[in-house]
């Protein structure tokens, strides 16, 4: 039988993956304790000889880094298939595996709920100042800081959703029972986008901008995305608007929103994601009105499962059918 490999731990689907393979693959778990020995043994001879598709956590990257081009390139050429688990794929080299022939896929619709309803919480933290008023209260301090000039009803106030795909639209669900009115900005306008969300294309992103007081970003970290809310776009948000960024810290000019909220031009930021995870800018924590959580979108064991099975889902069905189903823009 052909075999597959396990690159990162499973948590929750051990017996679904145990029946999903069976009679299908050889399932073999991933246990180098670093890179130099994750190579040694991909090469012939060694315990990962012979696989044909891979199992892919981000959590193996402790371990034996990112998916970059010198793995990509080590993989035997059997290996036609990598299942990523996560909505965000930018651990992996997907130009890279392209070239050698290996198509990438992900795990989109499992990861919407609990990463919107992150979003959704650091809306109303950033509106309210929950954040600093829990700290505040554990400190003994009661509601002794709290100004209610700093604090906003999220009822009838505007979200921008910078990329409303999956979990953007499940975000806007959310906001919408308030209600917030929901604009947004994609490349083109989204055929699955009730008649609430107001498209705004790129000619009239600068409206969007300006009539914001929430900008949630959900927008994959791609090489056009990198610093894609920048200087210019920050300051065509209105005075007092709040950043939620719950995509990839990179998307963000982390530099240019931390002058925004120097000077005030940024009211307050949610932020669940870093530019260089898992270390945090520290000056970030200066911001009483910064909202800060450990890239807790997707931390549920009830996504995590569904984000498991959905991975393996499509490593077999590569196997039994040729192909699966979630396959990554760059390789469609």
């Amino acid at each position: 039988m052909p075999k597959i490999l396990i690159c990162g731990d499973l948590v929750w689907a051990h017996k679904e993956c145990e029946e999903m393979f069976s009679g299908v693959a050889d399932v073999i778990v991933m246990d180098s304790p670093d890179r130099t020995d994750f190579l040694a043994n991909l090469k012939q001879g060694g315990k990962y000889e012979g696989i044909v598709g891979v199992y892919r956590h981000n959590v193996s990257a402790d371990r034996i880094g990112i998916f970059d081009q010198e793995i990509v390139n080590a993989l035997a050429p059997s290996v036609r298939w990598i299942a990523h688990n996560g909505a965000g794929y930018d651990q992996i080299d997907v130009a890279a595996c392209k070239a050698k022939g290996i198509i990438v896929s992900n795990t989109p619709g499992a990861v919407d709920d609990a990463t919107a309803t992150t979003a959704l919480y650091l809306t109303i933290s950033t509106l309210r100042q929950f954040a600093r008023m829990e700290r505040d209260v554990r400190a003994g301090l009661w509601k002794s800081n709290h100004k209610s000039g700093n604090a906003h009803d999220a009822t009838g106030k505007t979200v921008a959703i910078l990329g409303l795909g999956g979990i953007g639209l499940r975000y806007a669900e959310l906001v919408h029972a308030f209600p917030m009115r929901v604009i947004y900005h994609n490349r083109k306008k989204s055929s699955t986008a009730p008649d609430w969300c107001e498209y705004f294309g790129a000619d009239r992103l600068d409206e969007m901008l300006a009539a914001a007081d929430v900008l949630s970003v959900h927008v994959p970290l791609r090489k056009e995305t990198e610093g894609l809310v920048g200087e210019e776009m920050i300051r065509k948000l209105k005075k007092g608007a709040i950043i939620v960024n719950t995509a990839r810290g990179k998307v963000i000019d982390e530099e240019a929103m931390i002058r925004a909220l120097e000077d005030g031009h940024l009211g307050a930021v949610g932020l669940d994601v870093y530019p260089d995870e898992p270390t945090v800018n520290p000056r970030l924590f200066d911001f009483t009105n910064a909202t800060l959580l450990p890239h807790m979108g997707t931390e549920t064991c009830d996504s995590q499962k569904k984000m498991e099975i959905r991975a393996l889902s499509n490593l077999v069905d590569y196997l039994k059918k040729g192909r699966g189903e979630d396959i990554v823009p760059e390789h469609k």
